[in-house]
């Protein structure tokens, strides 16, 4: 595995020894998915939750009308899956694949669990997560319904400028809802 990337994410929230870290690994799997390959997709079920080593994913709900609205672009150091239905074992509502090559680590819920329960800088260390990505997608979730689309632009070109140059006009676009020509204006 990738063990110094993947320790430097954890040691940014906790501090583990060798031991503690080598505890926490063994509970994850290194996988592997082709740029196109969906990880998750809706109607299934979503057994793991990834951390991205390399590559992007696009997470995304399609309605009954076949839009599709982008919820998240996750690349590295990023975490994703389909929160509920981790969470809850029920079916999958959105749709993960990847934008390139992808390699995750991966835990299942009850890996995470039994992590969680052996480890408490671990528990600590998901719970930090997960209210710093709730936190995101609140804040995500106000700007859709109080900026406007050059404000929702510029707010998420100057927080990931580097995701900017690796995905598509038409991807980000659809992220910050808006047609990909008014993204055309908005980048002039």
């Amino acid at each position: 595995m990738e063990t110094n990337f993947f320790r430097a994410h954890i040691q940014q929230i906790v501090d583990l020894t060798d031991e503690e870290f080598k505890h926490a690994e063994s509970f994850f799997t290194k996988r592997k998915y082709k740029k196109h390959q969906y990880i998750i997709q809706a109607g299934d079920t979503a057994h793991q939750e990834h951390f991205v080593l390399k590559g992007i994913v696009k997470s995304s709900y399609t309605d009954d009308e076949g839009k599709e609205y982008i919820l998240q672009l996750a690349m590295e150091e990023w975490w994703f899956s389909d929160p509920n239905a981790f969470n809850t074992g029920t079916p999958a509502t959105l749709n993960v694949d990847c934008i390139e090559d992808t390699e995750t680590l991966s835990i299942t819920f009850e890996n995470k669990e039994k992590l969680c329960a052996s480890s408490r800088k671990m528990e600590y260390f998901f719970r930090k997560k997960y209210t710093t990505g709730n936190m995101a997608l609140q804040k995500r979730v106000l700007a859709l319904l109080s900026n406007n689309a050059g404000e929702r632009y510029k707010q998420w070109s100057n927080q990931y400028p580097s995701l900017q140059k690796r995905i598509s006009k038409s991807l980000i676009a659809s992220y910050l809802g808006v047609t990909r020509e008014t993204l055309s204006r908005l980048t002039l």
